[in-house]
């Protein structure tokens, strides 16, 4: 288990951690940052859909290859200096799409995008466990989670607006601009993210052990499974729901399209929740076991098209707050399985977990679609949730025997 300082003062600690956040929150816009933007870039370029689609296919597989390679670095020479890297490849790559003139050129910037992505999870979290107090680590955790919800919410209405008024390369031009002023925040900061004083402890634990070493711990390989699944229920929400709801409910386009706001709204809220539950108890997994079990009932109820078109939006808006609630005890869990010496190779394999996932869910989701059964959309998220259950409750054993074996 890695070591939080045990005394900073709360507002070092809200500092750290809305710097971190909004950061993240970065990250996250930037994995929308071509979806709002599709009709323009489709017309521009005379690209198809599946063509499309595959760009955001190279974005998520390099972040998942790229994620569990930056963990290593983030061992050997910490969190800062990777975030920045990361911050600076996600702003070459907005001003790169916003100056393309072929698909390829596209296909270029969108491996640039996603191997800025990929350094993310393993830099965040590391810098949270070395510079946030150990008493407010879950919360921590909740508004990093919080932040990075926003930057999905954020990017469709900027983009797309900013695309609208003045052109999609205007829009891209304007991504790249928030990139940078964010690794200005993040450059300036150093002293509250850069640990310093940590590094020479870290460096030495880790090279006292082979570095793939934390490989054959399970609990490491259960985290990699427990994100790996909840991304393929995550996928199924933000592709193909709200064409699930058209389908199966009648609903129209433009409520249908809310869904996703109020899942990640509701999610959100979930977080801060979850947050305050986390600081609460030991027993993370109940936390995460609970809220799965109902988020995946609820799901399954709604794609048995047995409930009311008008109460769906609300039983989506309460399987985002169930995911949300989960969330912090989820960080707690990876952190227990995270040796010392290890935190960022942990993270960078655990979190490709997410990537892996996102790049499979829109295939088996748009096959159930286009297989005319809306209903198995919402039916497959919420056995994902369950599924996603039974890896956090595996994940706690296996984390408690890693801990109670003789040193």
């Amino acid at each position: 288990m890695n070591a939080s300082p045990p005394h900073p003062s709360l507002s070092r600690d809200a500092q750290v951690i809305g710097v971190v956040g909004v950061a993240h929150a970065t990250s996250h816009f930037f994995h929308l940052i071509l979806v709002p933007l599709f009709p323009w870039l489709k017309s521009a370029f005379g690209l198809s859909y599946a063509q499309l689609g595959l760009l955001m296919s190279v974005f998520f597989v390099i972040s998942g290859t790229g994620q569990a390679l930056a963990g290593f670095v983030v061992d050997r020479i910490g969190g800062w200096r990777v975030l920045l890297a990361g911050l600076g490849l996600l702003a070459t790559s907005a001003f790169g799409f916003a100056v393309s003139q072929s698909y390829a050129m596209l296909m270029l910037f969108a491996a640039v995008a996603g191997l800025g992505n990929s350094v993310f999870h393993p830099a965040d979290f590391t810098i949270l466990n070395r510079r946030v107090g150990l008493p407010r680590l879950a919360h921590a955790f909740s508004m990093h989670g919080i932040l990075g919800t926003l930057g999905w919410a954020t990017a469709p209405v900027f983009l797309a607006g900013l695309a609208t008024l003045a052109g999609w390369r205007v829009a891209l031009a304007g991504a790249g601009v928030l990139a940078l002023l964010v690794l200005l925040l993040v450059f300036f900061t150093r002293d509250l993210l850069d640990a310093q004083d940590t590094h020479a402890a870290h460096a030495k634990a880790a090279a006292q052990g082979h570095a793939l070493g934390f490989l054959r711990l399970p609990g490491v390989w259960m985290c990699f499974a427990f994100f790996f699944i909840t991304a393929m229920s995550l996928g199924g929400i933000q592709s193909f729901v709200p064409s699930a709801l058209v389908d199966l409910y009648g609903l129209p386009i433009a409520l249908a399209m809310t869904s996703i706001t109020v899942y990640m709204i509701a999610q959100a809220g979930g977080m801060i929740t979850g947050g305050f539950l986390a600081t609460r108890t030991r027993h993370h997994e109940r936390i995460i076991a609970v809220a799965f079990a109902i988020a995946g009932m609820l799901c399954v109820l709604v794609g048995s098209g047995a409930v009311a078109a008008g109460t769906t939006l609300l039983l989506l808006g309460l399987v985002g707050f169930g995911a949300g609630i989960a969330g912090p005890s989820r960080d707690l869990l990876v952190r227990a399985a995270s040796p010392r010496g290890a935190t960022g190779r942990v993270y960078g394999v655990v979190y490709s977990g997410i990537d892996v996932g996102m790049s499979l869910a829109p295939l088996i989701y748009g096959a159930m679609m286009d297989s005319q059964h809306p209903g198995w959309v919402f039916i497959a998220i919420g056995i994902f949730q369950v599924l996603a259950l039974f890896t956090a409750l595996g994940l706690s054993s296996s984390t408690q025997r890693t801990h109670t074996q003789p040193a």
